[in-house]
């Protein structure tokens, strides 16, 4: 009903605004009149609802429709016009502010309607004459501004319609985050704070209280829908979620109510966000006692929180605990005192004047009463003997915004009008220039608040943190807890003393209101499918991951040198590993490299000391010596793959591995050559041991071990090994370990080794029958094939060893190989000179007596 009046008077307008070529022009439709009223140089207009609503009449479209029968006054609306009524005569009385100009007033009814609101506003703009002798229908404004009005439906209509005439409408209570577009609404200013500041605060109390998982009911209108939606969208970038966002309106039908209701019982969360009014939350208190839906924790906006009518409202404690954001107390001094005198009022319009008296009184004015039920009004009761929403001055921070209005209005006039000792002029600025300056005023009022407009035409966002608190006689109070300011740095805006909230029934300790438990750190979010982000598991962070915060979205990686700890809460250093001393592998292999050099020098003492005996002499001691310091290099060798790769240690150990063990092949296969040599040389006419002597021998080892020097010479100046962190094989540890550098030299130089020991075996087997009772080829070729097997076992192993196991495998091969060696070809030739020296002798080791 209400947008098909708003419809009709654009409709009436347009037709009005075309009939130019007319002789004259007329107002359509009965004449409005101010409620209140006062003449002056200039006149303010406002607009306020005096009544809450209207009867609502069936309209035929055929016969103008008749006049809005308002009803139900409203107390407030008389405060707010008592307020700018006591602005006014201060302003009026004031020898500084607008000397020698006077201020009036026409204060207009809308009855919270739309279309009455917009019909008023123009009359307001253009007066209520029947007909106007100009033809163009134009003339200049009748009010320099209009203060105006509570709803911010209501305000959206009027602004509409007066922004083309640049006349400013300054609102004292409309809060709709879409009045700030100046696009739409170029001559609307506000002297309470944008709902878009609200939302914000509200979001962040919110998430302050760790509330992730909420409800909402909005009034539906503009105000609870932008607001709601200017609410949700803040929301969700905090990571606060909505279950449900339910409309309501006081007319809906019963049907629609038990909707909210039954969708607010199936719910989960525990906080409702509530952008509504005190005549919303009336009917949906009834509703919610009588379907027992108690115990939710309530956010309220500054449009319920701090109004005394709510809280008469709430009957069933459904609001106990309530918390939200209000206007900050402020006083206006005197302004109590002159809106409890009604004297003004009365003078300003008496017919208004005697509704509120017989509504303040229940009684009538001009009636006989015999019966005595009603009792006549005499205008001499007494406010003072009255408890009742007039009387109440909590509102006043909205009375001071009223107050506020009028004086940012008397303040860009004094400008505008020159004013000094007195005004140079009376006469009316222009709407759009009254309007630009209006923009930029700034002022002080008494009370040393500073008052201005920013771009959008808002003001500075403060808001004090209200709570619902019960006192010893049960009944509510309202009680600072906290304080919201937007103009300081963010991390300072919200201010709240948790320790004296007072949450939902009576409870000192704050609800919980999540979809799923945070996750702890170690872990991460993973959102459920289908529901919203607030509703999620929580994953462990895989291996090498960490998440050191609640509520991660996910897990970070660790770098490469670094590790996840057991609890996947930081990343620590990767654990080290390579085959030190100090392990017990280390010590091991340490002391068998140890004890195996140690051995070898006691066989060659045990050598030298009986160099002069045939089994030494027969076995070409020479090569035997030089066999011997070559274990014991190789024995030696091994240490140097034990310990903390380094750049020379790792060229030492390869290089000295393959040197050492192509001198000691080379002495093998030396040995071998001369057992093959002596044999031949045994037969009729042979003389070949001139051609193998010991010269050759020597030059024969030194030849062969040149060679494995030339390739690691190559191998080092090509592609040289080099210590290497391996991250890939372990994912929790780093291996320290010796890259080979060139693959070919490593394989190379152990491939050479190979063929000496193939060699040397082919060449020992092939003499292993030969007549002799100690015949050495027999113990070389149990050596070789013991040094074969050991390496050609060595390679799979060395392949497929992890970590610090392939050094170990690589030092055993060595061992094992160096210990085959030293026991196949010496151990039998000890156990003779040692135990057995009666068969140390020429004749034995010539084969010339048989051993038994």
């Amino acid at each position: 009903m209400e947008s098909v009046f708003t419809l009709f008077h654009i409709v009436m307008a347009i037709i009005n605004s075309s009939r130019a070529q007319e002789n004259y022009c007329s107002v359509r439709g009965e004449s409005t009149y101010p409620q209140l009223w006062k003449h002056g140089d200039i006149i303010v207009g406002a607009i306020f609802p005096f009544h809450s609503k209207w009867e609502i009449t069936n309209s035929s479209y055929s016969v103008m429709p008749p006049a809005m029968n308002c009803m139900s006054l409203e107390f407030r609306a008389l405060q707010y016009s008592q307020t700018l009524i006591f602005a006014i005569e201060e302003i009026n009385n004031s020898s500084s502010l607008l000397p020698g100009v006077s201020l009036g007033y026409k204060i207009y009814d809308t009855c919270g309607s739309a279309s009455l609101g917009v019909k008023v506003a123009m009359t307001l703009l253009n007066g209520n004459e029947n007909s106007i002798s100009d033809q163009t229908c134009t003339k200049p404004a009748q009010v320099q501004a209009i203060i105006g009005e509570t709803y911010s439906s209501v305000s959206m209509a009027i602004a509409k319609s007066i922004g083309p005439f640049s006349m400013p409408l300054i609102s004292y209570y409309s809060t709709c985050e879409c009045l700030s577009d100046k696009r739409k609404y170029p001559s609307f200013l506000r002297t309470i704070p944008s709902d878009y500041y609200q939302t914000i605060a509200l979001a962040e109390m919110v998430k302050h209280f760790g509330w992730t998982w909420v409800g909402a009911i909005r009034r539906d209108d503009d105000y609870g829908n932008n607001g709601m939606a200017a609410f949700t969208k803040i929301a969700e970038e905090l990571g606060i979620c909505l279950e449900y966002s339910l409309p309501f309106f006081r007319t809906y039908s019963q049907e629609k109510v038990l909707r909210i209701v039954e969708q607010i019982k199936s719910s989960t969360s525990r906080v409702i966000v509530g952008f509504v009014t005190p005549w919303d939350l009336e009917i949906l208190l009834h509703v919610f006692s009588e379907h027992n839906i108690t115990g939710y924790q309530w956010v309220g906006t500054e449009g319920w929180i701090a109004d005394p009518v709510a809280v008469t409202l709430d009957k069933y404690n459904i609001l106990q605990g309530a918390i939200g954001l209000a206007i900050p107390k402020t006083t206006v001094t005197g302004l109590k005192d002159f809106i409890l005198d009604v004297k003004p009022l009365k003078s300003a319009g008496s017919a208004i004047f005697m509704k509120f008296w017989e509504e303040m009184f229940t009684c009538k004015y001009g009636i006989q009463n015999n019966s005595g039920d009603i009792p006549v009004c005499t205008g001499e009761e007494k406010l003072s003997d009255i408890e009742n929403t007039f009387t109440d001055m909590s509102m006043m921070p909205i009375f001071s915004n009223v107050y506020k209005g009028v004086y940012a209005i008397a303040h860009t006039l004094h400008e505008l009008l020159g004013c000094k000792q007195t005004c140079l002029t009376k006469m009316q600025p222009d709407p759009f220039t009254f309007l630009e300056h209006l923009k930029k005023v700034r002022f002080k009022t008494k009370e040393g608040e500073d008052v201005y407009f920013d771009k959008n035409g808002d003001p500075p966002a403060k808001y004090e943190i209200i709570n619902w608190q019960k006192n010893k006689e049960h009944q509510y109070e309202f009680v600072t807890v906290g304080l919201y300011d937007s103009s300081v740095a963010a991390e300072d805006r919200l201010a709240v003393n948790m320790a004296s909230i007072v949450w939902a029934q009576n409870k000192n300790q704050m609800p919980k209101s999540i979809c799923s438990e945070s996750c702890l750190p170690g872990t991460r979010k993973a959102v459920q499918k289908g529901k919203p982000i607030c509703c999620f598991d929580c994953i462990p962070c895989a291996a090498g991951e960490i998440s050191n915060i609640t509520d991660s979205i996910k897990c970070e990686q660790c770098q490469q040198d670094s590790w996840s700890n057991a609890d996947k809460v930081e990343c620590v250093k990767k654990e080290i590993e390579y085959l030190s001393y100090e392990e017990t592998m280390g010590i091991l292999l340490t002391a068998v490299s140890i004890i195996g050099a140690l051995m070898t020098m006691v066989i060659a003492i045990v050598f030298y000391k009986y160099k002069n005996t045939p089994i030494v002499k027969a076995n070409n001691s020479e090569l035997s010596f030089l066999l011997l310091f070559s274990l014991t290099l190789c024995f030696l060798c091994s240490l140097t793959f034990i310990g903390r790769p380094s750049e020379w240690s790792c060229m030492l150990r390869h290089t000295a591995f393959g040197i050492t063990f192509v001198l000691c092949i080379s002495c093998v296969l030396g040995k071998t050559i001369v057992v093959l040599m002596a044999f031949r040389a045994t037969l009729p006419g042979s003389n070949v041991m001139k051609w193998f002597g010991p010269p050759q021998q020597r030059l024969s080892v030194l030849v062969f071990t040149l060679i494995q020097f030339l390739i690691c010479v190559l191998w080092l100046a090509i592609s040289p090994p080099f210590p290497f962190k391996n991250l890939k094989h372990y994912k929790e540890k780093i291996i320290l370990e010796c890259h080979l550098g060139s693959n070919l030299g490593f394989w190379a130089v152990l491939g050479y080794i190979g063929i000496l020991a193939l060699l040397c075996f082919v060449l020992a087997f092939l003499a292993r029958k030969l007549p002799d009772n100690f015949n050495e080829a027999k113990f070389i070729t149990f050596s070789m094939l013991m040094f074969c097997a050991v390496w050609i076992t060595f390679i799979p192993a060395y392949v497929s060893s992890p970590g610090k196991f392939t050094v170990a495998v690589e030092i055993f091969a060595i061992l094992a190989s160096s210990f085959g060696l030293l026991f196949c070809i010496f151990l039998p030739k000890c156990y003779i000179i040692i135990l057995k020296p009666e068969k140390n002798t020429k004749k034995q080791i010539m084969g010339k007596v048989s051993i038994n």
